[in-house]
């Protein structure tokens, strides 16, 4: 064949890689200045000294990291700290709890909403949504109003004769926990019901007539059906609450520290811009893990299904 012949195609396939790059260019240049750009100069700073009046000395120096599990003696020698370590796990029990009691509760109102008739679903999900509508810091403010000592609850089991004095319900780790179980639930509930809307509910009559009960209708129908939902539901609540911050601020008083909490305040209170850098870098390595895993699995199951 004469390569001459081929000058032609070769042209035009060159042509199409440069149309397609020009295409994709402008989303390339967005990721580049508004994701990896700020990573970098987070990463900058997390290898510079930190500066006593706020910002960073740019020597490099690892203090910031070493910090994070260390304490520098007077002596300039390091004992292990465990205090951040600390913050740590209870950021993530605090985390595992919220995505396990908002499943409790977005599963069963997801399947419900899946049963209700097409014409009534459309208000019930805008119902979901609605607290969307207002800023997260003043639904959290609410809920003070609610749980205080002269709150709203208080008030009225005292009014009722229940209690006789006022329950500290405000300032408490059930305090954090309830507003971030009331923030990320409907997190939970819409990816359940975008799986179980779909759901043929000619499968729950053949599971009936089958003689299934309702538990393992359950377990053998609906279940494998919301999986997906289920997983993306658990992520959409577990990687925000590893990083909140105005739940545990004003519910827990400043007092329940978290992650998001602990990295506030070291670049507002503390001035260690450098610490709070890695703090910020932890947190994103323990997100992108998370991430990293689900996509994994997901990957492995779709594999299997493609096998079958």
């Amino acid at each position: 064949m004469n390569p001459t012949s081929l000058a032609p195609g070769a042209m035009l396939a060159r042509r199409q890689a440069m149309q397609s790059f020009l295409g994709v260019s402008p989303a390339l240049v967005a990721i580049g200045l508004f994701l990896i750009l700020p990573i970098l100069i987070v990463v900058a700073y997390s290898l510079m000294e930190a500066n006593p009046y706020g910002g960073v000395n740019r020597v490099f120096s690892t203090e910031s990291y070493l910090s994070l599990l260390f304490e520098r003696q007077l002596d300039d020698s390091l004992a292990f700290a465990d205090s951040y370590l600390v913050i740590a796990l209870r950021s993530v029990g605090i985390a595992a709890a919220t995505t396990l009691i908002t499943l409790l509760v977005g599963f069963p109102v997801a399947v419900w909403l899946s049963m209700q008739p097409p014409h009534r679903r459309g208000l019930l999900i805008f119902l979901i949504t609605v607290p969307f509508w207002a800023n997260l810091l003043i639904r959290t403010y609410a809920w003070i109003l609610l749980l205080r000592g002269t709150g709203v609850v208080n008030t009225g089991l005292m009014g009722l004769g229940l209690i006789d004095q006022p329950l500290e319900l405000l300032y408490t780790d059930g305090a954090v926990l309830l507003g971030l179980v009331y923030t990320y639930a409907p997190f939970v509930v819409l990816p359940i019901y975008a799986c179980l809307e779909k759901m043929d509910m000619r499968l729950l009559e053949a599971a009936q007539d089958l003689y299934a009960g309702r538990v393992r209708t359950l377990r053998k129908v609906v279940l494998p059906i919301a999986r997906p939902g289920i997983l993306a539901g658990a992520i959409l609540t577990f990687v925000p609450c590893l990083g909140a911050m105005i739940a545990p601020e004003l519910l827990g008083g400043g007092t329940k520290m978290m992650l998001g909490n602990l990295i506030f305040r070291q670049f507002s209170d503390a001035r260690n811009w450098p610490f709070g850098a890695a703090l910020s870098l932890v947190l994103m390595a323990a997100v992108m893990l998370v991430l990293t895993v689900y996509a994994l699995r997901a990957e492995r199951q779709r594999a299997a299904r493609g096998g079958v």
